[in-house]
């Protein structure tokens, strides 16, 4: 089993600093998991990373930001890998407070978070970052129901949480420099793993969603769990597209689970 790796601090649009990490997804292949920060002049970090990975998370963000200058946490969703390191993010962003809707504050609530900070976004409405609006939208597909995404007006950049995320060979910095058939097979298998109701979709109704997201023509997606992508959003739709017929993929069992178990590296 692959180790994670870890990408750090980089900038991969205007105002927009991806923290990046890879993490192993048994001998699937390695995900993407994606935080950013805008540095607007309102700054905003968009989701918190995995727990697992809170160390060197916490480091790449002080590379990227002083946390106290952090005026908004958004949460795109409650999946351990979007808020993992939110406490620790907090006590270091005494400012900030947490961008989520009704039922992401009652997931917090569930998991006996502190919702104190919490500021929630109506359907409808932006966050004003000062020199730029957010504009929440809801990916063309998503795991939990809270989900939200967002586009910056100012820098025109994507955010689509989980949404166009694949399981690639290893770490990589660019979604447009991927082998085209490795990035659609990436992306089929994620999104039959993280969405296998897309077996189901109505493919007009869905198609009406990529053809949306074809339309804002974003200057870049950035995913939570894909290298950033430039100038490939016709690719990114047509790849996801073909997850309505893809079928169901075969994940591995419980044997195949102990066996990458037992090749894992100790830990530390």
């Amino acid at each position: 089993m692959a180790t994670p790796e870890i990408l750090g601090a980089r900038n991969v649009a205007p105002d927009t600093v991806s923290l990046s990490s890879f993490m192993p997804v048994g001998d699937l292949g390695m995900l993407a998991v994606n935080a950013f920060v805008i540095h607007a002049a309102e700054p905003i970090l968009v989701d918190t990373g995995a727990a697992a990975l809170r160390a060197p998370f916490l480091a790449a963000l002080e590379e990227a930001i002083d946390p106290a200058d952090l005026r908004y946490i958004w949460l795109s969703h409650m999946d351990a890998d979007h808020l993992g390191n939110l406490e620790a993010v907090l006590a270091l962003a005494p400012k900030a407070k947490v961008i989520t809707n009704f039922l992401g504050m009652a997931k917090m609530m569930l998991q006996e978070r502190d919702v104190s900070r919490a500021q929630l976004i109506a359907p409808g409405q932006e966050l004003d970052l000062g020199d730029r609006k957010l504009v929440p939208l809801k990916p063309p597909y998503y795991d939990a129901p809270e989900t939200t995404g967002f586009f910056d007006t100012k820098t025109r950049v994507l955010f689509s949480a989980d949404a166009f995320g694949a399981l690639l060979p290893g770490a990589e910095t660019d979604a447009a420099a991927i082998d085209r058939d490795t990035l659609r097979e990436g992306m089929l298998k994620w999104a039959a793993i993280d969405a296998p109701w897309l077996s189901t979709a109505d493919p007009q109704a869905f198609g009406g969603l990529l053809r949306n997201i074809e339309r804002l023509d974003p200057s870049a997606i950035i995913s939570g769990h894909l290298p950033v992508a430039r100038g490939v959003t016709g690719q990114l739709a047509r790849n996801l597209n073909e997850a309505l017929s893809a079928g169901i993929f075969d994940v591995p069992d419980h044997d195949t689970f102990e066996r990458l178990i037992e090749a894992a590296p100790l830990a530390a």
